[in-house]
């Protein structure tokens, strides 16, 4: 019978590291090496592993006693009748259902009067500016990745199950005998300084600046700092589940390869104390008390589960005669909507590469554009600006807001010598695209890291046009 405690955060304990498959199952058969360091590869493959032998049933998902005292219980990320194509879901054999906690009550963090993460997406009209800030402040006080978080912007809702959540997160300290789930979306996080070790339901993701990891809907986990002080971008995913995008004429290979997805081994922990469930439902947070961790599943097979994915390893396509293709050519991962070609999230990235074409301005083009654009910057330098956008920073250009190069890079794009290829080098940037206006949270448009100033970076574009004489 479940033992219901008051939970006080100065009691809350630290569970023990997760355990590694043991001998005889993934340790064994990947040289015994930790369990963060090996995975699984492919995009939405059927997946099956187990921490000890013998606790996967074999020839059915649910028997009368599964093998070693475990509990059977199946993890859906979709409807039971969606596609078989399409449909995503994991049986999940662990020490005790998830069913087991307290009863929930609202979770008020010390940001109470002003919520950071919620589903709040501005209380008036969304102005057309274009926005920019700067790197959101590390912690004043110990933040966790939970307490970290601050949302930025956002459209659509987890009631009507279409639109995006933007959140980034500053935190300096491992989450300390708390576990945390979405049950509004998808998580999409991008590192952009230090390491996260992301320990899960099942099991462990390690990703740094440069690597992202996603975590399903509805998956519990704890997130830990190797590195200290960590920062980045959370994009919350209320519509289909990202997938990789169609690639039409450019054939069967290139952009995001499913090899290169990687997705953890079984781990477990088998801890008993005093912890605490926080839950995100229906744009609130709540808590929870539990008296054992719920990172309690000790094998598992299906298709729904959590994955990670190196930046690094995408194959860059791009123009080799003229013109600038469009940024769709460098998408990692979409969600669709029921408008074919039309994406409720379309995940991009800028990464190193090469740039030839000729007779043509080589940096992206001044443009406006019907869907909305939310960038962020990793490492480096955008090629699109030449000062202002900073690491950890991000911008905003809303539907049919212009936008482009600011005027240094103009001038200086051209005047290049395209007799010579370019090298773009030492630089990821990203954006989040969305078919409907991101709305800003009224935190994010008051933030005292706004660029209330961000564009008089296109007020040096002079002009050129010079008609010929009559």
């Amino acid at each position: 019978m479940l033992r219901r405690r008051r939970v006080e955060p100065a009691k809350l304990r630290s569970p023990p590291p997760i355990r590694a498959p043991r001998a005889g199952s993934a340790a064994k058969r990947f040289g015994g090496r930790d369990v963060a360091s090996s995975y699984q590869t492919g995009f939405g493959n059927e997946f099956a592993s187990e921490a000890v032998p013998g606790a996967l049933p074999v020839g059915r998902n649910s028997p009368q006693r599964v093998a070693h005292g475990l509990y059977a219980e199946q993890l859906s990320g979709t409807a039971f009748t969606a596609p078989r194509h399409a449909n995503r879901r994991s049986w999940l054999y662990r020490i005790r259902p998830a069913a087991m906690h307290g009863p929930f009550a609202p979770y008020a963090s010390g940001h109470a009067a002003q919520p950071r993460f919620h589903n709040d997406f501005g209380d008036g009209p969304v102005p057309p500016d274009q926005m920019r800030w700067d790197p959101l402040p590390l912690p004043q006080a110990p933040a966790d990745f939970v307490d970290g978080l601050y949302t930025m912007a956002g459209n659509g809702s987890p009631a009507a199950q279409h639109g995006v959540g933007i959140h980034l997160y500053a935190a300096d300290r491992d989450m300390r005998g708390r576990y945390f789930y979405d049950a509004d979306g998808e998580l999409l996080i991008v590192p952009q300084l230090g390491r996260l070790r992301i320990a899960t339901e099942l099991g462990v993701l390690e990703v740094e600046p440069e690597r992202i990891a996603v975590i399903p809907r509805g998956v519990r986990f704890r997130v830990e700092l190797p590195d200290g002080p960590s920062r980045g971008y959370v994009c919350e995913n209320f519509g289909a589940l990202l997938r990789l995008p169609d690639l039409g004429p450019i054939g069967s290979n290139g952009l995001a390869n499913p090899r290169d997805f990687e997705t953890p081994h079984a781990a477990y922990e088998d801890v008993e104390g005093e912890f605490e469930l926080i839950a995100k439902f229906q744009g609130h947070l709540w808590r929870a008390p539990i008296d054992h961790s719920p990172l309690d599943v000790v094998a598992w097979h299906g298709n729904y589960a959590p994955y990670r994915y190196d930046l690094r390893r995408f194959n860059t396509l791009g123009s080799i005669s003229f013109d600038h293709p469009d940024p769709s050519i460098f998408t990692v991962l979409t969600s669709p909507s029921d408008t074919p070609g039309t994406a409720n999230l379309d995940f991009v990235i800028f990464p190193p590469r090469w740039l030839v074409a000729q007779d043509t301005f080589r940096p992206p083009w001044f443009h406006r554009n019907v869907a909305s654009e939310f960038m962020g910057l990793i490492r480096g330098v955008y090629d699109a600006k030449a000062e202002g956008f900073a690491p950890g920073g991000c911008s905003l250009h809303n539907c049919m807001s212009g936008h482009g190069p600011d005027a240094a890079t103009f001038e200086k794009a051209s005047g290049a010598d395209l007799s010579k290829p370019d090298v773009i080098r030492d630089t990821m940037a990203f954006m989040f695209e969305t078919r409907a206006v991101i709305r800003p949270t009224r935190q994010a448009l008051e933030a005292a890291h706004r660029q209330r100033d961000y564009q008089q970076c296109w007020a040096g574009l002079r002009r050129h046009f010079a008609p010929p004489a009559r």
